[in-house]
C-alpha cells in the first residue's frame, strides 16, 4: 500500500524514481506521481519544483514524464492508495505548498511532499492553516503536511519537518524536498516503514518505503526506527531519533532482487505464485533436518519452556493461517491457543498472561494493525514474542525476540497464495517445536511428521495437476453472485480462506461456515442458485460432514466437493466431486487450499476482473 522513492544525486534521477515505483506496483495503488528539483534549461523549461501525476499505471506516468522532459537530480515519487479523497489527479502525490496570499504566486511550489499513512488530526490542522491563508487543492490529509511544513519553514528544511511532525497525530512516512534547497531530501517515519539507501556512486543517496524499490541501485540499506528523522544530502546523511538526539543506524547489505517479480510465461502473477508453491514450501523447509527450538532463534528453548499458552495476532489471510495453527497447537502441542484479529485485539480489554508466547503472522512484516497489536501485547507485559514472516528485514522481525522466516519469495498478487501455504509450513514447525519442548513429541511422531513435510512439494504438484477440473467448476461459478464454503475442524479455516479468495478477485459474494452450523442459519440461503463448496478430507468428521451435504441436496443446493479418494462421495445429480490425490493427515490444509486458490483465479479470469490488482485492495496494508 503506497510506495515512496526519493533520491539526491548529480545525475537525472527521474528514471530511477519511476523504476522504483514500478517495483512497488505490487503493493497496490490507484494514482502515482513524481516531483523533481529541476535545474531549468530555457524559458519553456524553468527551474524549481516540477511534477507529473497520473491516475493511470506507472508506465503511463513515465510516458508523461518523457513528453514533458521532466528532469532533475533531486526528487521524490509516490504510488497512492486512496484513503482521504477519491483517486484523482488533484489528490495524487506529490503535493505542493505554494504559500499564502500574495506570496503564493512567487513561490511556485516551495515545498513538495509524499506521504504514506494517515494523519488523524488533519481536520484541526487544516482549519488552522486555512486561517493563515493556505488554500487547499485536494481532499487529502497529506496536503495538510505540505502546508504545515511550508508554514514552519525558515531557511532549514530539516528543522521545518522536525517541527511539523511534532504536531502530527497518526501514522506517516514522509519524503520532503524544498525549492530553496537543492540536493536535499528530508524523511521521517512513525508507524509506516521508511528506509535510507546509501548510494554506490557520486555521493547519491536514496529514501524508499521498501528495499525492493532500490534493487539494482544500491544494496546498502539503513532501516529507520520509529520516530526517526533523516537528512539526505549528496555524500552524507544523518539521523535523529524521536527525542531529537543524533543516532547512528547500522548499514545492512540487502539483496532485493527485482528479477523475482518477473511474470515469465504466466498470465498473471497470482497464477505464477500458485504454481510456485511447491518450490516455496521446499525453500521454506530447506535445512530442517530435525525439530529443534533453535529453528526459531537463539534462546527459543528457554522461551518455549517458560510459556504456557499462545496468542496469535494477524490480519486477513494470515489470520486464517493462525486459525489453522490453533488446531495443531492444541491438538499436537497441547498448548491453549487464542487467535485474534489484530485490529480488534488492540482496542479491547483483555486479560494478559506474562507466560504467553505472542505469535504474529505477516507476509510483509509491516502490517500496521499487526505491528500495533504486537506493541500493545508487549505493553501489557507479554514480552515473549515470535513472528512468522516472509521478510527478514521487516519491522515485525526486528521487534520480535524470535522469528521463522518463510521463503515464499516476492508475492506480487494482492490475493495471497504462496505466502499463506509457507506460513502454514512455518506454523506447523512451530507446533512440533513446542510439542517437543513440552514433552509431547515422540521420536516416532517427529520422524513421521518430518517425512510428511518433505513430501509436501511433490504432493502439491499432484494437486496442481487438478487444474483442468477446477477450470470446469469455474465456468459454473462465472454466472454466480453468491457462494457458500463449508469445512469442519481443521479445514474450517481453509473454507474461510477459499471464500476470501473468491470475493477478493472475482467480486462474488462468498461466505464460509463450519458445516455443522448450516442448520443454525445459513441453510436458509441454499437454493439451486447458491453453489456450496465443501472441503471433505477423510478425517474423523467425515461422516458428520456427509450429513451436512445431504442437508444441502435436500434444499436443491448444488455441491462442489473436494474429497479425498477414499471418502466414497460420488459425482451425481447436483454434486460435483474432485478427488484429491492423497489424504495428508494434519498437513491436509496445505493441499486442500490450492484448488480453492485455482477456483478463485479461474473464476476471476472468466469474469474479466483485474486479478492481480483487485479493486479497492492493496498488497501491503501499512495504514490502520
Amino acid at each position: 500500500m503506497c510506495g515512496i522513492v526519493g533520491a539526491v544525486s548529480t545525475r537525472n534521477i527521474v528514471p530511477i524514481l519511476v523504476q522504483g515505483l514500478q517495483r512497488l506496483e505490487y503493493r497496490g495503488y490507484d494514482s502515482c506521481g513524481v516531483a523533481v528539483h529541476a535545474a531549468g534549461t530555457d524559458a519553456a523549461h524553468p527551474g524549481g519544483l516540477q511534477r507529473a501525476r497520473s491516475t493511470a499505471r506507472v508506465a503511463e506516468l513515465m510516458a508523461q514524464v518523457q513528453a514533458d522532459r521532466l528532469e532533475g537530480a533531486t526528487g521524490i515519487a509516490h504510488t497512492r492508495w486512496a484513503t482521504h479523497g477519491a483517486p484523482a489527479v488533484h489528490n495524487a502525490h506529490p503535493h505542493f505548498s505554494h504559500g499564502t496570499g500574495a506570496e503564493a504566486a512567487s513561490r511556485a511550489g516551495r515545498i513538495a511532499l509524499v506521504h504514506n499513512g494517515i494523519i488523524e488530526n488533519h481536520d484541526q490542522l487544516r482549519a488552522a492553516l486555512q486561517a493563515k491563508g493556505y488554500v487547499f487543492a485536494s481532499q487529502t490529509d497529506t496536503e495538510v503536511i505540505a502546508h504545515l511544513v511550508d508554514s514552519l519553514y525558515d531557511g532549514d528544511l530539516f528543522s521545518a519537518v522536525q517541527a511539523a511532525v511534532a504536531q502530527l497525530h497518526g501514522a506517516y512516512a514522509l519524503a520532503v524536498i524544498c525549492k530553496d534547497e537543492p540536493h536535499r531530501v528530508v524523511g521521517a517515519r512513525a508507524g509506516s516503514p521508511l528506509i535510507l539507501g546509501v548510494g554506490q556512486e557520486g555521493g547519491e543517496n536514496f529514501l524508499a518505503s521498501d528495499a525492493m524499490a532500490l534493487a539494482g541501485v544500491t544494496d546498502q540499506i539503513v532501516y529507520l526506527e520509529e520516530g526517526d528523522l533523516v537528512d539526505v544530502q549528496l555524500g552524507r546523511h544523518w539521523v535523529v531519533d524521536a527525542s531529537g538526539r543524533p543516532v547512528t543506524r547500522p548499514v545492512k547489505t540487502v539483496l532485493a532482487h527485482s528479477g523475482a517479480a518477473e511474470l515469465g510465461p504466466y498470465r498473471h502473477y497470482m497464477q505464477k505464485e500458485i504454481f510456485e508453491q511447491p518450490r516455496a514450501i521446499a525453500d521454506t523447509l530447506e535445512g530442517v533436518e530435525g525439530i529443534v527450538p533453535e529453528l526459531f532463534g537463539d534462546g527459543a528453548y528457554r522461551v518455549f519452556q517458560e510459556i504456557d499458552q499462545v496468542l496469535i495476532l494477524a490480519c486477513g489471510t494470515s489470520y486464517y493461517s493462525g486459525c489453522t495453527a490453533k488446531y495443531w497447537l492444541e491438538g499436537i502441542a497441547r498448548i491453549p491457543t487464542q487467535v485474534e484479529v489484530a485490529s480488534e485485539y488492540r482496542y479491547r480489554q483483555s486479560v494478559p498472561n506474562p507466560r504467553t508466547l505472542v505469535v504474529t503472522i505477516s507476509q510483509s512484516g509491516e502490517t500496521a494493525d499487526t505491528l500495533a497489536a504486537l506493541r500493545h501485547a508487549q505493553g501489557l507485559g507479554m514480552t515473549q514474542t515470535l513472528t512468522i514472516c516472509n521478510v527478514a528485514t521487516s519491522a515485525m522481525v526486528r521487534e520480535c525476540k524470535l522469528a521463522y522466516i518463510t521463503r515464499a519469495g516476492v508475492e506480487i498478487g494482492v490475493a495471497s497464495t504462496k505466502a499463506f501455504t509457507t506460513q502454514l509450513a512455518g506454523l506447523f514447525l512451530l507446533t512440533l517445536a513446542l510439542a517437543q519442548a513440552k514433552g509431547h513429541l515422540s521420536e516416532a511422531d517427529e520422524a513421521q511428521h518430518l517425512k510428511a513435510m518433505r513430501h509436501l512439494p511433490a504432493a502439491l504438484q499432484a494437486v496442481l495437476a487438478l487444474e483442468p477440473q477446477i477450470i470446469s467448476w469455474a465456468e459454473d461459478f462465472t454466472k454466480m453472485e453468491n457462494a457458500l464454503f463449508l469445512g469442519r475442524g481443521l479445514h474450517y479455516p481453509i473454507a474461510l480462506e477459499g471464500a476470501l479468495k473468491l470475493k477478493e478477485i472475482s467480486y462474488i459474494h462468498a461466505e464460509a461456515y463450519p458445516a455443522g452450523e448450516l442448520k443454525h442459519g445459513p441453510l436458509a440461503l441454499v437454493t439451486s442458485a447458491m453453489p456450496v463448496v465443501t472441503v471433505a478430507p477423510n478425517d474423523a468428521l467425515l461422516e458428520k460432514l456427509k450429513s451436512n451435504l445431504q442437508e444441502v441436496r435436500a434444499r436443491s443446493g448444488v455441491l462442489y466437493v473436494l474429497a479425498d479418494a477414499d471418502t466414497h462421495i460420488e459425482n451425481g445429480e447436483g454434486i460435483h466431486v474432485i478427488r484429491m490425490p492423497e489424504h495428508y493427515g494434519a498437513l491436509s490444509p496445505l493441499l486442500h487450499v490450492v484448488p480453492l486458490q485455482l477456483l478463485a483465479y479461474h473464476t476471476a479470469c472468466a469474469r474479466g476482473t483485474d486479478v492481480d490488482k483487485p479493486r479497492n485492495l492493496a498488497k501491503s496494508v501499512t495504514v490502520e
